[in-house]
């Protein structure tokens, strides 16, 4: 799909592929020390090499297949390493985006399409246009006509303008998924504020408050995130004893069971 894509795309250019799973990324720790240090993640594996790629495109198409109701499991290990973006913010702001989700049974694809959003987000692209499409076997989504029309869509949204959502979706980031919390209460799963959802004229009206953590908003937000982060490592050295002093209160002779070597 991603090469049928490419395919339909009347701007001349060049198509690099790149596959998440043929490449040893691995957790993030936690330690922040990407945001503290110039030489980025102080874990030794490709992920910096992918994110180059990433930052050197002009533009993205992502292909993504479902796996037990949601994204496969690659794509969040690559996103929980999302602090280290923030190092090479200015080269992935704003780039252009589509994307694309494969499922095997239709209205089985979970979470697969917010997964695609955060990917999005989290890099700091600008979303033009994200897709669900249906098919379980290797090449099968070439059987469905309308497949390639998704594709020909996606093409053309690439470098065009970005079509008005249609339905009911987030005013602050444009998501489309949403929890419902108490009453009349709703909290977008894309960028996490919430608001209403109430009727008016017979019409389904969603309002969504900015809150003051709006990390997902815009780039100079986004930026703020990543103060906040760096404030987080300040914190830690201030409470450094007293955390300790926690920990040790816990540190009891609980059975753990370990992987077998």
């Amino acid at each position: 799909m991603v090469k049928e894509i490419s395919r339909q795309i009347s701007e001349p250019h060049q198509l690099t592929l790149l596959r998440l799973p043929d490449f040893d990324i691995r957790y993030c720790t936690g330690c922040y020390r990407c945001l503290i240090k110039d030489k980025g993640c102080v874990l030794r594996d490709d992920l910096s090499t992918v994110l180059a790629s990433i930052a050197d495109a002009d533009a993205l198409i992502f292909a993504v297949p479902t796996y037990f109701m949601s994204a496969h499991s690659c794509l969040k290990v690559f996103l929980d390493r999302g602090i280290s973006f923030y190092g090479m913010a200015d080269r992935l702001w704003g780039k252009p985006a589509v994307g694309l989700g494969i499922a095997g049974i239709e209205g089985k694809e979970g979470s697969t399409l917010l997964d695609i959003e955060k990917l999005f987000a989290t890099i700091l692209a600008k979303n033009k246009m994200s897709k669900i499409i249906y098919g379980a076997l290797p090449g099968e989504v070439m059987f469905n006509e309308e497949n390639k029309q998704v594709a020909a869509e996606l093409a053309r949204s690439l470098f065009g303008q970005k079509k008005a959502a249609k339905g009911i979706c987030c005013p602050l980031c444009g998501g489309k998924t949403f929890r419902f919390l108490e009453e009349n209460v709703v909290r977008c799963m894309l960028c996490s504020d919430a608001g209403t959802l109430t009727v008016k004229d017979d019409r389904l009206v969603l309002d969504i408050e900015v809150s003051e953590h709006a990390l997902l908003a815009n780039k100079d937000e986004a930026l703020k995130h990543r103060d906040w982060l760096l404030g987080m490592v300040a914190r830690f050295k201030e409470h450094k004893d007293q955390l300790k002093e926690v920990a040790a209160e816990y540190a009891d002779e609980t059975l753990w069971i370990k992987p077998k070597r």
